[in-house]
């Protein structure tokens, strides 16, 4: 079951990074950063579980950084000083 959870974690990952190469995706929309929130959180999870020390490393930051990233989205633009 977990290999199951790493691919599809994978793969909304490698489907948000596609769908932005295509044009299909802007890489500041939901969507986009939802992929990635899910799929990273999702694989960081599982490297956590399984004491895969370099892959949560890689998964935790990518999952910090979209969720950060999303954040700022619905934020909005910020008023300059």
């Amino acid at each position: 079951m977990a290999q199951g959870a790493q691919v599809v974690g994978a793969l909304l990952i490698l489907a948000a990074y596609a769908l932005a190469q295509f044009g299909v995706l802007n890489q500041r929309s939901y969507w986009y950063i939802g992929l990635n929130l899910v799929g990273a959180t999702a694989l960081a999870i599982l490297a956590w579980h399984e004491e895969q020390w370099g892959f949560l490393l890689l998964e935790g930051v990518w999952a910090l950084v979209s969720a950060v990233a999303l954040v700022t989205r619905v934020r909005g633009p910020q008023p300059s000083s």
